[in-house]
C-alpha cells in the first residue's frame, strides 16, 4: 500500500480504495505542525529565560520567586516537571510522525516510543515521590493566575494516577512491539497522543481543560480501536465513536450550565463558589452537575451507561484493550474530583448531590458486570465485563462518601487496572495459540505453552476474584471494613462478596475450557512465543503482587491522598494565592483585588512548579 499523504488518492487508513484521501494523516500532520510550533516556542522561551536569569540574584515581587529560586538559581528541568507528562508524549508523537511508519523505519519508531514511555514513567514516579511529602504543586501556563489562566495541579491523587498510567502503558507498548503495531497505520503516534490525553486529564486544574484532554484521548482511541481492521472491530468502533460524540456534547452542555451559575470552571474556585450558590438559584448548577455525572458515568462504564464497553473492548486488539483499561479510571477520577470534592459535603445547597444515585448505580454495575462475565462467549468479552464489575466496586467505595472507603477504592483501582490489563494481554496470547478456536470459550486445540499461560491465568484469576493474599483481597477487605457501619452495609457486603464468588466461577469455567478441555482431533494452534511476548503480562501481574507486598505503605498513601482531597483550604491557597486562597472572592463579575503597583517588574511568561505545603 502506498504511504498516506495530504493529496487526493492517498491510501486511506480503512479500506484500500485509491480514490479516497486519508483524513487521519492530514489531521495528524496539522496537529503536529501546531504542537511543533507551540513546543518550539516554549523551549526557546525556557532557554532565553534561563540565560537571562543565570547568575542573577535580583528578585522582584512575589512572581519572581518562581522563575529564580531563593538562592538565585536558574530554572531547571525539575521546575517544569508537572507539565512534562503532557509535553513528552506530545513531542514524541510529532517525532514519530516525522519518522513515519514504513516497515524499514518501524524499529526506530519502536525505540523512540519505548524510550519516551520509560522516561515518562520516571517523571511520573518522581512526581509521586514529590507529592508523597504533602507538597501540592501548581504549574501556571503563561503565568496567568487562576482562575483565569490554565493551571496544572499535582497532588497525591493526580501523581498516583500518572504513575498508574505509566505502569500500564510501558508493558502494553512492549507487547504491541511484538508485532501488533505493524498491523495498522500510525500506531505509535496515536499511542502517544492517547497518553497525552490521559496524563492531561489527571493533572488539569479546571473543567474545560478536562474536556479538552478527554477529546485528545478519545480522538486517539477512535483510531486505535479499529487498528488492524476487521468487520467486528469496525462495527464496534462505529458505535464507540457515535456514543462518545454524544457524551462530549453533553459534557459541553454540563460545563456551560456550571459556568453560567458560578462564572468559573477552575476546580479550586468552584469548590469555593458552589457552597455560596443559594438553594433558589442552584437549579441550573445542579442540572449541570447531574449532566456531568452522566458523562463521567459513561466514561467510567457505570450502569446503565456501560453497555457499550464489553463489545468495544472485546473487539479491540489485545494491547489496545489493555491500554483502554485505564480509560474507565479517567471517568472514576472525574467523578471523585467533581462530585466527591466540588459537590461534596461542604457544597452548601448542592452538597452530596449525587449520593442518592451513585451508590445504587454502583451496586447495579457490580451485579451486571459479573452476570455478563458469566455469560460471555469469548475470553476478551469476559474480561471486558469484569472491567465493568471492577468499576462497580470502585464506585461503591466512592458512593459511600467516607474517607476510609475512598482510600479502599483508590487501592482497589490500582489493583483492578493492572489485573484487567494483564488479562487482556493474556487473552491475546491464548487466542494466538488456539488456531481456529481463537478466543472463543469452546474446546479447541492445546495451547503451545500450557504451563506458562495456565499459571499466569491462575494468578490473574485469583487476583481478580479477591483470593488472599493478593491485592484484590486486600482492597475488598478494606472496602468491607469501611462499609460495616453504613446504612447500605448489607447490600455492599452482598454485592462485593457475591461478585467475587461469581467471578471465581466464571474464570474457573473459562480456564477449564481453554486449558483442560483440549481436543486432539483438530489442527494444532499457533507456536510457542518468545519471552518478550509474555514478559509484559508478567510485569503487570508482578506489579499487582507488589501491591500486596507493599500494601501498608500504599494504603497510607491512598489515605493521605483522600485527606488532601478534603483539604479545600490548602488547595485554594495553592491555586488561588493572589485572590486570598480559601478567602478568595472571585465571584462574577470577577472582582480581583488590585495588586501592589510594580511598573518596573515584568512577570515571567511561564511560571514553573512551586510546592505549597499544607
Amino acid at each position: 500500500m502506498p504511504p498516506a499523504g495530504l493529496w487526493l488518492g492517498a491510501a486511506p487508513i480503512v479500506g484500500s480504495s485509491p480514490g479516497l484521501a486519508d483524513p487521519l494523516p492530514q489531521a495528524l500532520v496539522l496537529t503536529a505542525i501546531v504542537i511543533g510550533f507551540a513546543t518550539t516556542g516554549f523551549v526557546i522561551e525556557l532557554a532565553l529565560r534561563g540565560r537571562h536569569e543565570q547568575g542573577s540574584d535580583h528578585v522582584d515581587g512575589p512572581q519572581a520567586d518562581a522563575a529564580v529560586g531563593e538562592e538565585g538559581r536558574a530554572m531547571t528541568l525539575a521546575d517544569h516537571l508537572p507539565i512534562l507528562p503532557v509535553l513528552l508524549p506530545a513531542l514524541t508523537a510529532v517525532l514519530l510522525l516525522v519518522i513515519g511508519d514504513a516497515p524499514a523505519r518501524l524499529h526506530w519508531a519502536r525505540a523512540v516510543a519505548l524510550a519516551s514511555v520509560l522516561l515518562g514513567a520516571v517523571f511520573a514516579f518522581r512526581l509521586v515521590e514529590q507529592a508523597g511529602s504533602g507538597a501540592l504543586t501548581v504549574y501556571r501556563l503563561g503565568d496567568w493566575p487562576a482562575p483565569f489562566g490554565i493551571v496544572l495541579v499535582i497532588d497525591r491523587l493526580s501523581a498516583l494516577m500518572l504513575a498508574l498510567s505509566a505502569a500500564v502503558a510501558l508493558p502494553v507498548l512492549w507487547q504491541a512491539c511484538a508485532g501488533w503495531d505493524a498491523r495498522g497505520r500510525h500506531f505509535h503516534a496515536l499511542f502517544q497522543f492517547q497518553l497525552m490525553g490521559l496524563n492531561g486529564a489527571f493533572v488539569t486544574g479546571d473543567l474545560f481543560n478536562l474536556f479538552v484532554f478527554f477529546e485528545v484521548l478519545l480522538i486517539a482511541s477512535y483510531v486505535l480501536m479499529v487498528h488492524g481492521l476487521g468487520r467486528e472491530r469496525l462495527r464496534a468502533g462505529l458505535h464507540y465513536v457515535a456514543l462518545n460524540l454524544l457524551a462530549s456534547a453533553l459534557f459541553l452542555v454540563g460545563i456551560a450550565l456550571v459556568y453560567a451559575t458560578t462564572g468559573t470552571l477552575n476546580l479550586a474556585d468552584l469548590a469555593l463558589r458552589v457552597p455560596r450558590v443559594p438553594a433558589p438559584e442552584a437549579g441550573l448548577l445542579q442540572a449541570g452537575a447531574l449532566l456531568l455525572l452522566v458523562v463521567f458515568g459513561f466514561k467510567a462504564a457505570l450502569v446503565p451507561l456501560a453497555m457499550w464497553l464489553p463489545a468495544t473492548y472485546a473487539a479491540a486488539s489485545a494491547p489496545v484493550a489493555a491500554l483502554f483499561a485505564i480509560m474507565t479510571k479517567v471517568g472514576v477520577y472525574a467523578i471523585l474530583r467533581v462530585h466527591g470534592v466540588v459537590f461534596g459535603a461542604e457544597a452548601g445547597a448542592s452538597a452530596l448531590l449525587v449520593q442518592p444515585l451513585l451508590l445504587p448505580l454502583a451496586l447495579a454495575t457490580g451485579v451486571v458486570g459479573v452476570i455478563g462475565a458469566m455469560a460471555a462467549a469469548t475470553l476478551p468479552r469476559q474480561v471486558a465485563w469484569l472491567t465493568v464489575a471492577s468499576v462497580g466496586s470502585i464506585l461503591i467505595a466512592l458512593g459511600l462518601f467516607d474517607a476510609a472507603a475512598w482510600s479502599a477504592g483508590l487501592y482497589y483501582l490500582l489493583h483492578s487496572t493492572l489485573v484487567v490489563a494483564a488479562l487482556f494481554l493474556l487473552a491475546g496470547l491464548v487466542a494466538a495459540q488456539r488456531g481456529e478456536a481463537g478466543d472463543a470459550l469452546l474446546p479447541g486445540p492445546r495451547v503451545a505453552q500450557p504451563a506458562l499461560l495456565g499459571g499466569l491465568f491462575v494468578l490473574a484469576a485469583a487476583s481478580a476474584t479477591g483470593l488472599p493474599p493478593l491485592p484484590g483481597f486486600v482492597g475488598k477487605l478494606m472496602l468491607l471494613q469501611a462499609a460495616a457501619h453504613h446504612g447500605w452495609a448489607v447490600a455492599v457486603w452482598a454485592v462485593v462478596l457475591g461478585a467475587g464468588l461469581l467471578t471465581l466461577v466464571g474464570l474457573a469455567r473459562a480456564g477449564s475450557v481453554v486449558f483442560w478441555a483440549a481436543r486432539s482431533d483438530v489442527p494444532a494452534g499457533g507456536a510457542a512465543v518468545a519471552w518478550t511476548a509474555w514478559a509484559p503480562t508478567v510485569l503487570l501481574l508482578g506489579a499487582g503482587v507488589a501491591l500486596s507486598v507493599f500494601a501498608a505503605p500504599v494504603q497510607r498513601y491512598t489515605a493521605a491522598a483522600v485527606t488532601q482531597l478534603h483539604d479545600r483550604a490548602t488547595y485554594a491557597r495553592a491555586v488561588l494565592p493572589e485572590l486570598g486562597g480559601e478567602r478568595a472572592d472571585s465571584a462574577r463579575p470577577f472582582r480581583v483585588p488590585p495588586l501592589a503597583p510594580s511598573p518596573s517588574v515584568i512577570a515571567p511568561a511561564t511560571q514553573p512548579a512551586r510546592p505549597v505545603s499544607p
